[in-house]
């Protein structure tokens, strides 16, 4: 299987300014996944889709190929990233005549992924035939707590249906998951197809993070949080070292 990995990180960030490039334990953020990326047994090729100059000279530094600069119009907040997904098979493909079995989409605002975690991704859709391979975590809450509020602060949705549950079923929930943001791994032919990556629920995988190595780099107290586990030993920064 061929595989490309593609590290997307656009310069816009509002919520973080600059975040693809700052920095946990000495680290950038884009660093973390350009390193897991070139430790992978399965990546045939690593390159960066972004339209920041200063994010490029950063990625190099990590030996990531930067074939092209993002077009400004996907690099905006109505971009989505089946968009830039696309524009990067079509570069590779119209420009260079090479074609992939597989991408191994990395983005840099969830950098706890370790090379570990994206080959047991790539041998989980070989062995599962999976078309859809996608990083994630435990949710500590049920949906069943979860609901809108309306413009007076009622919460009767809610209410509704925890009156439906009984003392046995609220303690027999089935644990539930989320997407982590960490990896995201697809057949090409698949996304070519559909347009999206979500199109196949018989052969959609998660893969299981635990919590500290699923964190997401939103806000500046993220930073500040991802920090800490690093210090206090929760995240070791040996598979990137």
């Amino acid at each position: 299987m061929k595989l490309l990995y593609l590290i997307t990180a656009r310069g816009g960030s509002k919520g973080v300014p600059g975040k693809n490039i700052r920095g946990i334990g000495g680290i950038p953020l884009v660093g973390y996944k350009a390193v897991a990326a070139r430790r992978s047994r399965y990546c045939s090729r690593l390159i960066l889709s972004t339209d920041s100059p200063e994010i490029m000279e950063v990625a190099r530094q990590f030996d990531v190929e930067i074939p092209f600069t993002r077009p400004a119009e996907l690099a905006t907040d109505t971009a989505t990233s089946f968009d830039v997904i696309r524009h990067a098979l079509d570069y590779l493909e119209n420009e260079e005549g090479e074609l992939f079995d597989a991408v191994m989409l990395l983005e840099p605002s969830s950098p706890f992924a370790t090379s570990t975690d994206l080959d047991n991704a790539v041998e989980m859709m070989i062995t599962r035939d999976a078309s859809l391979v996608v990083g994630v975590v435990e949710q500590k809450l049920h949906p069943v707590y979860i609901g809108e509020m309306d413009l007076h602060g009622r919460i009767g949705g809610i209410i509704d249906r925890l009156k439906t549950l009984s003392t046995t079923n609220r303690q027999a929930k089935p644990q539930q998951y989320t997407m982590n943001g960490a990896l995201y791994l697809f057949r090409v032919d698949g996304f070519r197809s559909h347009r999206t990556i979500y199109y196949d629920t018989e052969r959609s995988y998660g893969y299981l993070m635990d919590p500290y190595h699923s964190i997401e780099i939103d806000q500046e107290i993220d930073l500040l949080w991802a920090e800490f586990l690093v210090l206090r030993g929760y995240v070791d920064l040996t598979p990137w070292k």
